[in-house]
């Protein structure tokens, strides 16, 4: 891992130079995508196809594209009881959570005696991506389809790449469908995400896109912005550990290899510590531990380009790189770490204390897993259930409560030279002598 400390000589630089950094800007894989996307527009089921047998290794036909109910049936075969209890075991928490993070209808008086108010209603079709590659992701399916359920979208579409012949992994179809999905296609990339923007002979276009996925999933979120409706910008995991002298080392080790191991070589792992001492012991834990894990391979590239022990100068300024960094998880093993996490106001998710790592929320504890990245958690939250819950305002006024506002449309449309303004409130009281 890469070793930087208060003392050293150009301390604030390479700290700068590291805050700067982001993993959602990458001008040719954003070049990339555009390619991607344009070429979906154009010729739809046949640009998809193309980038599947490129990117994916598998060539299929336009009806093979979706996964059929024979498949679903026969994931559900193979699921054994171990999967399905852990399964229901995590979706019973993410479900309550979710249920108190929807929004709620209201209406009231105004000052004028209107009647004003918002409402909610849950999009009608959604996609969500979830991606495949070197680890199917079973725990996203639980965490962005489960959540359209409970918000009551009527379609939910996944789209997720599959792996030799095209075959998605059977928990991962379960858990999708034991979710919530209503549609399922084996379609992945910046080519998955157009195809739901746009729509294709096979995928009809959605309301709105959600999930993680990799730089040109990220990517084609970003470009496609305005064309459809997309949730955050969740890209290669992050973990960033801020931590005192108490913190034990074996663990800090342990949840920044966690998420070391994704294997895109994109993820980010930071420990932020006052103290000399465990940043040391962490190194030697770091070596230990790696050897003895299946994705070392995975966890060394990631580790060599965007590991980070940091030795800052005392805990209020660990405090500020987080802020600095916006993490998308952020755990805090210091002494009081819920009066120091109080102070953490852009990480996506923070977890409190020695016995609550990160794969917690990766999997059981309730809350989405899909988070920011790359910074963008400085003005994006993660992913809750009322983002798939479309907000309509509702205004009702009576003639007196016009009348009382008469005077006040007036000045403001003559301000602003907008004389059809004022008549459209007006010509109600004209009409009526």
């Amino acid at each position: 891992m890469n070793v930087l400390r208060h003392t050293e000589p150009g301390f604030a630089t390479r700290l700068g130079r590291l805050a700067s950094a982001s993993s959602l800007f990458d001008p040719v894989v954003e070049q990339r995508a555009r390619e991607i996307i344009d070429a979906v527009r154009e010729r739809g089921d046949a640009a998809v196809l193309e980038f599947t047998e490129r990117f994916d290794r598998h060539k299929l036909r336009a009806d093979q594209l979706a996964v059929s109910q024979a498949e679903l049936f026969n994931a559900a075969l193979a699921a054994g009881d171990v999967l399905r209890r852990a399964l229901t075991f995590a979706a019973r928490n993410i479900t309550r959570f979710s249920r108190r993070s929807l929004r709620k209808s209201w209406s009231a008086r105004n000052h004028q005696g209107a009647r004003v108010g918002e409402r909610y209603n849950p999009f009608g079709r959604v996609g969500i991506y979830i991606p495949g590659g070197v680890a199917p992701l079973v725990s996203t399916a639980l965490m962005t389809v489960g959540l359209a359920r409970v918000a009551g979208c009527r379609e939910i579409v996944v789209c997720t790449p599959g792996g030799e012949l095209g075959a998605i992994n059977p928990a991962l179809l379960l858990a999708a469908r034991l979710s919530g999905a209503t549609e399922i296609y084996r379609v992945g990339g910046a080519q998955a995400i157009a195809a739901l923007a746009f729509g294709t002979a096979t995928i009809r276009p959605v309301q709105k896109v959600f999930g993680p996925g990799n730089a040109y999933v990220v990517a084609a979120k970003r470009l496609l912005f305005g064309q459809v409706a997309v949730d955050l910008l969740p890209g290669p995991s992050e973990v960033l550990i801020l931590a005192d002298e108490t913190a034990p080392a074996a663990f800090v080790a342990a949840d920044l290899l966690a998420q070391a191991e994704h294997g895109s070589g994109h993820e980010r792992v930071w420990l932020v510590t006052p103290s000399r001492r465990l940043l040391r012991n962490v190194a030697k834990e770091i070596e230990r531990q790696v050897p003895t894990l299946p994705r070392r391979r995975f966890i060394e590239r990631a580790l060599a380009n965007n590991g980070w022990l940091i030795e800052v100068a005392d805990l209020a300024a660990g405090v500020a790189l987080v802020n600095r960094l916006a993490p998308e998880h952020c755990e805090v093993m210091t002494r009081r770490a819920g009066a120091w996490a109080a102070r953490i106001t852009t990480a996506g998710a923070v977890f409190l204390g020695p016995w609550s790592p990160t794969v917690l929320g990766d999997y059981v504890a309730g809350p989405s897993h899909t988070l920011p990245t790359g910074g963008a958690g400085r003005s994006f939250a993660g992913l809750t259930a009322d983002q798939f819950q479309r907000r309509t305002s509702i205004v009702e006024y009576d003639r007196p409560a016009l009348k009382q506002s008469l005077a006040a449309v007036r000045t403001f449309a003559g301000l602003e030279g907008l004389e059809a303004h004022a008549r459209s409130a007006a010509i109600r009281f004209a009409a009526a002598r």
